[in-house]
């Protein structure tokens, strides 16, 4: 597992390096630490490692309880997600639509969603922004250059979750009763 860390227990002094973005590894930010011995503060001992994925489900989460947002992710991640959340045993992907990209102290977020029909969209994509950098900047301690927004979806009030009437979701529901 590659990690950065930030010694001296100060954010912005950076030594080791993490793998690209898109690397294979799983990436960590470590936050203040470093210091040792009994005559060091209690809250000083020790490091503190922050994995991309903290980042995505924060980001994901804060995006989900704005009013209006009414899926997350593109046509394809959608339908994957409707698939697996089909699975008995499986849980929602928070993270779907979500990504990130995380360095020493700072955080890019870009996110896909679906809006409900009727909800002003710029209105809506500045209160997703305000929740999403209010989240993972009280939560991580990572301050949130930018969130990027791409509405991919208007969800209509006619039509349906991703299901026919019968819940099969495969379109062959019955016209008839």
């Amino acid at each position: 597992m590659a990690t950065q860390e930030v010694s001296g227990g100060k954010k912005g002094t950076a030594t080791g390096t993490g793998p690209a973005r898109g690397g294979s590894a799983e990436h960590t930010t470590t936050l203040g630490g470093g210091a040792t011995g009994p005559g060091e503060p209690a809250a000083t001992r020790g490091r503190t490692s922050i994995a991309d994925a903290v980042v995505v489900k924060v980001a994901g989460t804060a995006a989900r309880e704005v009013p209006g947002v009414r899926d997350m992710g593109g046509g394809l991640s959608r339908t994957f997600g409707a698939v697996r959340d089909r699975v008995p045993g499986g849980r929602p992907d928070v993270g779907r639509g979500v990504k990130v990209e995380v360095g020493e102290r700072q955080a890019a977020v870009d996110l896909g969603l679906v809006a409900e029909y009727g909800v002003p969209i710029a209105g809506l994509a500045r209160e997703v922004r305000e929740n999403v950098i209010d989240a993972v900047e009280r939560i991580t301690g990572l301050e949130v250059v930018e969130v990027n927004i791409t509405v991919h979806d208007v969800r209509l009030p006619d039509e349906e979750d991703d299901e026919d009437e019968d819940g099969r979701g495969d379109g062959s529901g019955s016209r008839v009763a």
